[in-house]
């Protein structure tokens, strides 16, 4: 069994540290570089789908979460307050109210709608030490989170649209989805809003997921306090079941907020509040992906995608020039060939160059999974590489046909 924790440190790609605090991991390099591509991929998914990019901070008032419904409903999982002059400041559990007051700092048109605000922005969650786990539970988490403000009739496009992207963007990070879950209201629980507005809601998410084709279960009491859920589930190594990315659709924060638009009427409408996230957060979703890929990360967000490996009175300027084309390469000399390729197992691409090979310009690529090229330019090693990684098909080290 591969367990993320052991084998993220091993291949540097997380750490932790008592001084920092339990449940506070930290990015090394190599992890902050496929973190970032994966950040980056999601952005520009997100941009060419209609989202408009925020920034948001980590904390607000009181208040604020009092009228969200968070004290109420999550106060147990909320850092307590910080007393800042006459004003209690808390860390933020969720972007929700934020992401609100950004939609209600403007006036809004229906011709403004669907508005879909995105954020991959910092949260914290007062997790208990017992549960505490590598990048599984953590206390700081940096989330994939978006916000769509509709009228109630486009919700349910919306949500089929979300439930889309969601299957591209699993698709290019290699992740399996075990199960599609609807998470509905469950007995000794607290729920806001409506019962009108919570049977509408759970109806729009069924009929969301029936013209997706999509499977699902319905379990009770796994709700928001604030409405419905579509959860998709992954499993990791232990056989534990993860939530890696959710839709929800919410009437009673738009209420307590009061959100309004002018429809074509001209007249005061309230929007519906679609809660989304492709991937969940970071942290969680690359335990998944370490445990997935056994740490060989698909060629699109390797942290090194080439290692260049030198042999005695080689002299190659192709790390350069990989690095100059956009790729992540390194470039390592120290120990034998083959303890090199061994010590780079998990790197997609080895480039192998002796004397010859470097004297005519040439580099001789081995694939991870064992497979040797033909030498070739070095230029043409680095279009093969980067067609691989612009294509993002995981499992795939060669060009399509």
């Amino acid at each position: 069994m591969i367990d993320h924790r052991r084998l993220g440190r091993e291949l540097d790609l997380f750490d932790s540290d008592p001084l920092i605090g339990a449940g506070l991991p930290f990015w090394l390099p190599a992890g902050a570089a496929a973190r970032h591509e994966v950040e980056s991929y999601l952005y520009d998914l997100e941009r060419r789908n209609g989202y408009q990019h925020v920034y948001s901070p980590a904390l607000g008032k009181r208040q604020m979460y009092e009228i969200s419904g968070h004290l109420a409903n999550f106060a147990d999982d909320m850092f307590p307050p910080m007393a800042v002059g006459e004003d209690e400041l808390m860390l933020r559990p969720s972007m929700c109210p934020h992401h609100a007051l950004i939609f209600k700092a403007r006036q809004r048109s229906y011709r403004d709608l669907p508005l879909r605000v995105a954020e991959l922005g910092q949260m914290y969650r007062q997790e208990r030490s017992g549960v505490l786990g590598g990048l599984s539970r953590v206390r700081s988490i940096a989330l994939n989170d978006s916000h769509i403000f509709c009228p109630v009739e486009q919700a349910a496009g919306e949500v089929a649209g979300v439930l889309r992207l969601m299957r591209e963007s699993h698709a290019a990070l290699g992740l399996r989805p075990a199960s599609y879950q609807l998470s509905l209201r469950g007995p000794g629980k607290k729920y806001g809003g409506r019962d009108a507005d919570w049977l509408r809601s759970e109806a729009l998410l069924r009929g969301a997921l029936d013209s997706q084709e999509i499977l699902y279960d319905e379990v009770a009491g796994e709700a928001a306090f604030y409405g419905p859920k579509i959860d998709v589930q992954v499993v990791d190594a232990a056989g534990r079941e993860w939530t890696i990315a959710t839709v929800q659709i919410d009437h009673h924060q738009p209420e307590r907020f009061d959100l309004s638009y002018v429809d074509a009427s001209g007249a005061k409408a309230r929007p519906v509040m679609v809660h989304r996230s492709l991937a969940g957060s970071m942290e969680r979703l690359f335990g998944l992906l370490i445990e997935e890929h056994g740490g060989a990360f698909p060629v699109w967000y390797a942290p090194v995608q080439v290692a260049v490996l030198p042999l005695a009175g080689a002299e190659s300027s192709f790390a350069g020039e990989a690095v100059a084309a956009g790729l992540r390469a390194l470039e390592s000399r120290e120990g034998s060939l083959g303890a090199r390729i061994r010590a780079n197992a998990k790197v997609p691409y080895v480039a192998v160059i002796g004397e010859r090979e470097a004297a005519a310009g040439l580099v001789s690529l081995r694939l991870r999974d064992g497979r040797r090229l033909e030498p070739m330019p070095g230029a043409a090693a680095i279009a093969l590489i980067s067609e691989v990684a612009a294509a993002r098909r995981p499992g795939q080290l060669l060009p399509s046909p």
